[in-house]
């Protein structure tokens, strides 16, 4: 029988039209209010420990449950979504990279998404991207640019071509030596010379996730520094997945009862064969769809985008619910 879950996916969500940063791809306040009507009207909430022991056989989550995920860590969930949850009643899972918290640092996807934000046209972006690539093509043995840009200019969900170029060159695209620079200097060129400063203002602290935890929210793994986890080693992925261990322990979150959500989506079968070893009872990934526990692997499980559900009551009658057939509804 049939044991359905729809998990949705959420990162930044704010007072959009308000924040120094309009232009990233934010979830408006007011729309997660929405989002939330009608979610509350169409489904049941329910908690990540729900999942887990649904997961094993253990319990049946009601008909039309969903969970509610948040990534990365902004500071945007608790200033803005915890209160939101809390006065719901509702409770939120959260995922954390260790090091955004821990060492005040900007992952590189932020930085990317900043850079985009900032109101550059990516033709510029594109074309800093490309003379770097020219001044270090003999060291890194870097094809030609247009190879590049055919490779990796596939227009997403979301993005154009060109800014899904930007993105992909930037996060696994080009040698791991040359990125972190190129980076980092487009960041301070496009958006701040402050890295520590913007961090603070980006993400929560450690003491933020402690409240969340008393709030009764859950918080996973995200691993440590949001890397692409199945493009390392084995060596690799275990330093990410014991570093996120080791700071959940520090935070108090769960230890015996975790949860893996991937950077990216990213994982593979050496890194689920680790997560089983490190007794992981829930991954989380991109892959677009609704969950069946009664099937699908506990360490795979789909998600849909908050794009993916209306952000108002008022888009559906109360008669007309989309159904938990793992279809896209249209936002």
């Amino acid at each position: 029988m049939a044991n359905n879950l729809t998990i949705v996916m959420y990162h930044y969500v704010r007072p959009l039209k308000e924040s120094r940063y309009p232009e990233i791809k934010a979830l408006e306040l007011d729309n997660f209010r929405g989002q939330l009507d009608f979610i509350q009207h169409h489904y049941t909430a329910v908690t990540m420990e729900d999942v887990i022991a649904a997961s094993r056989g253990e319990a049946r989550l009601p008909e039309q449950a969903i969970l509610l995920t948040f990534d990365d860590g902004y500071r945007d969930h608790y200033e803005h979504v915890l209160p939101v949850l809390v006065e719901r009643g509702v409770q939120g899972s959260f995922f954390p990279p260790a090091c955004a918290v821990r060492d005040g640092r900007v992952l590189d996807v932020n930085k990317i998404h900043f850079t985009l934000a900032s109101g550059t046209n990516p033709q510029r972006l594109i074309d800093e991207i490309f003379v770097e690539m020219d001044v270090n093509r003999k060291q890194y043995g870097l094809l030609g640019n247009a190879e590049y840009f055919e490779t990796f200019s596939r227009e997403s969900r979301y993005d154009s071509a060109e800014v899904t170029f930007i993105k992909r060159i930037l996060q696994k695209g080009l040698p791991a030596p040359m990125r972190g620079p190129l980076i980092d200097r487009l960041f301070r060129q496009f958006v701040t010379q402050d890295e520590r400063d913007f961090a603070t203002e980006l993400y929560m602290t450690d003491s933020q996730l402690r409240d969340l935890l008393d709030a009764g929210m859950f918080i996973g793994s995200h691993g440590d520094q949001h890397l692409w986890l199945n493009t390392l080693s084995g060596e690799e992925q275990l330093r990410e997945v014991e570093t996120s261990l080791e700071f959940l322990a520090d935070i108090g979150a769960a230890q015996q009862e975790w949860v893996m959500c991937y950077p990216f989506g990213g994982y593979n079968e050496a890194l689920l064969s680790l997560l089983r070893r490190k007794g992981c009872a829930l991954g989380l990934t991109v892959d677009v769809g609704v969950a069946d526990l009664a099937i699908t692997d506990p360490l795979c499980l789909p998600r849909l985008d908050t794009n993916d559900l209306p952000s108002s009551l008022d888009v559906y009658s109360a008669h007309s619910a989309p159904a938990s057939d793992g279809h896209q509804l249209e936002a």
